[in-house]
């Protein structure tokens, strides 16, 4: 096994945890970059190139009749081959999240209409799903198993935001369990089918899962609810015959206590895990080979890559399959020197030979719970991670690497956004300030116009006052609005009509007031 560092060029910041990577025929793409897509790529895909240890991103294109593919990250993905020759090869893409931090119930069908040397033409397809369509989720798994020459989407796991009832300003964006149920899904008519099965009790996400054939094998994982990895290995075989499918689940033993790895395969009937995490605040070092020979699989541990200091030390990293035995990965920037990379990058090659390109097993692994901030510092750098076979890079440039120097500066969106003209929060540098926060700057919501997030802090609220506008169903306004909106709701002072007063005498110079009484008796007294 060998580690080199890549060195990356001006499109760093688009590499975070959360992103995917996704190989057409020896060309590997990058997808789910932070934040939304600028102009120089609005697409958000680019082509990943490593050549001489130095990482190129170039901006990928579509056909004019794709539909809109928003950069999701940590999203179920896997390949399919259609029946079709432009269906030969295509990804699949389920869930995840967007830069809104909102999570997606969409699927889509990615596939390749034209490829001219090495520039590649995208066709982008939203599949309308019915029946029982899955919630909108992300950190979980979606494969494809082939049974008497039909083929169908198996998908398993994942997390979800508690119920809307449930969320409230400080609990906005917490996260449970996706119910532990198993998805068939008909990519050709979009038809879902949930499934319960005993031997599945609790949920899972970030696991392992590896198709082969009929069956898929779930590895690992993090339970939410329990916050274990249990050492779980589940194989669910699924039967497809005329009428409906039979999906059967058995526990096998055999397991490993892992969350957020990375899988690659060496060989037909080979696999590496790398990665991970064994316990809340303790990464996995050691890597284990996963193999299958005769219907019957087998894990072991294997010879550990001879990782450098940084990466012994660091308490997060993150990652994703390359193919071919290649696996890509991330570590933290040493952010105590004076000028530091956000993150340092690195290649781990496992295997020397090549993958037979005729293998039809296809695998997938989640290796990040949640963005920084919205989860526990060990867990919240990795990212869903999927197969995909990567051949080395030659020639020239065909088109222009991707530079952010070139775009407009934006905001970031999320927590560390400037919410306004005096915001101080930043990633670096803040530390929680009320009760409630723990690794994220607690927000509420501007009902102003379209409405924004705002930082309470930056709004100078009492925690007190924080907690009851998180309880109640009260609008609020931030200070740059609040008189906007007094103005909207309190009516111009309009001056009421005076009513004509009795009629009274004023005899002048006096400056007393003659009545309508008095005046009754003096016009008496002097006549």
């Amino acid at each position: 096994m060998s580690l080199q560092m890549v060195t990356v060029g001006n499109s760093i910041a688009l590499i975070q945890p959360g992103f995917s990577l996704m190989n057409f025929d020896g060309q590997v793409f990058f997808f789910g970059q932070k934040g939304w897509p600028k102009r120089s790529c609005p697409t958000g895909v680019f082509h990943f190139e490593v050549k001489h240890s130095h990482l190129k991103l170039k901006p990928a294109v579509f056909s004019k009749d794709s539909c809109y593919l928003p950069p999701l990250r940590y999203p179920a993905t896997c390949t399919f081959s259609g029946n079709l020759e432009s269906e030969k090869h295509q990804y699949i893409i389920h869930g995840g999240k967007t830069p809104n931090n909102e999570l997606s119930d969409k699927l889509y069908v990615m596939s390749v209409v034209c490829k001219n040397n090495k520039k590649v033409t995208f066709r982008c397809t939203e599949k309308d799903l019915v029946g029982d369509v899955p919630e909108g989720r992300y950190g979980h798994s979606i494969d494809v198993v082939y049974s008497r020459g039909k083929s169908m989407g198996v998908l398993f796991g994942g997390r979800s935001y508690i119920p809307s009832a449930q969320r409230t300003t400080e609990k906005w964006n917490s996260v449970a369990d996706c119910l532990p149920h198993v998805f068939l899904v008909d990519f050709e008519f979009g038809c879902s089918t949930s499934y319960i099965l005993p031997e599945l009790q609790d949920g899972l996400s970030f696991h392992v899962s590896i198709a082969r054939n009929d069956t898929v094998y779930i590895l690992g994982g993090h339970s939410l609810a329990n916050n274990i990895r249990p050492a779980n290995l589940y194989r669910i075989r699924v039967d497809l015959p005329l009428g409906s499918p039979a999906v059967e689940c058995t526990v096998l033993p055999g397991g490993i206590s892992v969350s957020s790895a990375i899988l690659t395969q060496i060989n037909n009937d080979e696999f590496v895990i790398v990665g991970g995490y064994q316990l809340e605040n303790q990464k996995r070092m050691v890597c284990n080979i996963i193999s299958f020979k005769d219907n019957k699989i087998d894990i072991h541990e294997m010879e550990t890559p001879d990782w450098t200091p940084d990466i012994k030390h660091s308490k997060i990293w993150f990652g994703s399959n390359m193919g071919n035995g290649t696996v890509f990965l991330g570590i933290p920037g040493d952010n105590k020197q004076a000028v530091s990379e956000a993150f340092y990058f690195y290649t781990l090659k496992c295997a020397e030979d090549d993958v037979n390109e005729d293998q039809k097993t296809f695998t997938s692994s989640q290796t990040s719970t949640e963005d920084p901030g919205d989860s526990t510092p060990f867990e919240d750098s990795e990212e869903f991670c999927f197969s995909a076979e990567a051949n080395s890079f030659d020639g020239d440039d065909e088109f222009d690497t991707y530079n952010e120097d070139d775009e407009e500066d934006e905001s970031e969106t999320g927590y560390w956004i400037t919410c306004c003209s005096t915001c101080d929060v930043d990633i670096n540098t803040w530390v929680p300030f009320y009760s409630t926060e723990l690794n994220k700057p607690a927000m509420i919501y501007c009902s102003h116009g379209d409405g924004h997030w705002v930082h309470a802090q930056c709004m100078d609220l009492a925690e007190r006052t924080l907690i009851q506008l998180s309880e109640g169903s009260n609008k609020y306004y931030c200070n740059e609005h609040v008189e906007i909106a007094r103005a909207l709701q309190t009516p111009k002072r309009v001056q009421s009509l005076k009513k004509p007063p009795l009629r009274s005498l004023h005899k002048k110079g006096s400056g007393k007031i003659i009545t309508p009484a008095k005046k009754s008796f003096l016009r008496r007294l002097f006549d």
